[in-house]
Order: C-alpha cells, then structure tokens, then sequence
C-alpha cells in the first residue's frame, strides 16, 4: 500500500527515516498480520506498552502546555484523551481476559527499552521546545496509524487490536497529528519550512524516535522469553 497522508511533514520525515521499514514491518507486526505471534510476546509487549503510554499521555499534556494556539491544544488535549480513554482500557481489556487485572498491570516493570524510549521523548519536550517535542512524539501515533492501515482486514487472533489502529477513529487522530505539525512548523518556521535548518534537526528526532520503536517491537518480540520478565 502507498504511505497514508497524515501530512506534508510526515511525508517528509518518513522518507528520510532510515529504520521506518524495519519499524513498521518488523516481524512482530508480520507476526500481528498473519495471527502467528506467540501470545507471551503479545502480552509481554501490553504490558509495556501500557507503562509506555502513561510516559506518553503525560508527555502530550506537555504538548498541550507548550501550545501557542488554542487549535494546538486541543489537539494535544484530545489525544491526550484518546490515550487515556480508548487506547489503555483496550490493554486493560485485553490483559483482563488473560487473567492479568489492572493491580498487576500497573505493577509491570519497565523494561530497559520502554525507559529509553519514553524517556527520550520525554527529555525532547524538556529540554526543547513544542517542535523537538512533536517530531518525537510522530512516529508512535503517525506509526500505528500506517501500521494499522496496512493490517486491516487481516482477521486473525489479533484483529481486534488491528481494528483499533486501522479503524476510522485512529485514522481520523492521525490525520489531525499530522495537521497539528505541518500547522506548527507554519506557525514556528514559515511556510518554506522544509528548507530550514531546523527542519533537518527535527528530522533527527523523529529519526531517532523511529530507532527506539524499532527497539520496542524486538523487547516486545523476545522479552516473553526472558525468566526475569514480568
């Protein structure tokens, strides 16, 4: 399938991300496609995912806190909100039916990979400023979406989570990110802002944040079969 439009800058930004295939055809997400990820793995990577996405509506209400316009915070808020309230009850859904309640998802360990990547994001927001913090922040949300485009309709074990990704709902949130930024880098850089400097710098991030999701899958991937795993 060809690359969704989630807008100009991420055109740009996954063009020149040299781990995107790697990210979003790793073989977790081949093994999602064709129902045949062993269910420790997928469970072992919920359970980090869950730790993850705290780090990440936090760091979105950061997003929201560094807004200059009303249009930027709302739409920080609302992902913050499809966060909070759609993407972590599914884990908690999921991990439920697996006899794991939400005490012992909550007391999930975070593993070396999620403290890496959370934190980095996190860190982009600190120390830089709405721009540093959105190119790191894209490729989770902007990731997913085109992951679960390209899954949909694949069926299987883990169709319900391909649905929530590939569903018109997420589709709708990607698109509006990808508004958000391209707005952003108008608003910060000016309209020419694919030839500024800056540009290439924010190409990093969103470059490095690819490399760390990549990371991600594989803990995901081979975690569950770590004895010190929980």
């Amino acid at each position: 399938m060809s690359a969704p439009d989630y807008g100009r800058a991420f055109a740009l930004w996954r063009t020149a991300a040299p781990d995107w295939q790697a990210y979003t055809h790793h073989g977790f997400v081949e093994g999602l496609r064709r129902g045949e990820l062993p269910r420790a793995a997928f469970l072992h990577y919920l359970r980090q995912d869950y730790v993850f996405l705290i780090h990440f509506a936090r760091a979105w209400a950061l997003a929201a806190a560094k807004a200059d316009t009303l249009a930027e915070m709302q739409a920080a808020s609302a992902t913050v909100h499809a966060l909070v309230h759609h993407e972590m009850p599914l884990h908690v859904q999921i991990c439920a039916g697996e006899g794991i309640n939400a005490a012992a998802l909550e007391a999930t360990l975070e593993a070396p990979e999620t403290l890496a990547y959370t934190r980095y994001v996190l860190e982009a927001g600190y120390s830089g400023d709405s721009l540093d913090l959105m190119a790191a922040l894209a490729p989770c949300v902007l990731g997913y979406g085109e992951i679960g485009a390209r899954l949909a309709g694949s069926g299987g074990p883990y169709a319900g989570w391909i649905d929530t990704y590939g569903g018109a709902e997420y589709q709708a949130l990607c698109r509006d990110v990808g508004a958000l930024i391209d707005g952003a880098l108008d608003h910060r850089l000016g309209t020419d802002w694919a030839r500024v400097p800056r540009f290439a710098r924010l190409t990093g991030r969103f470059a490095t944040a690819t490399r760390l999701e990549v990371g991600f899958w594989q803990m995901g991937l081979l975690g569950h079969e770590d004895p010190c795993a929980t």
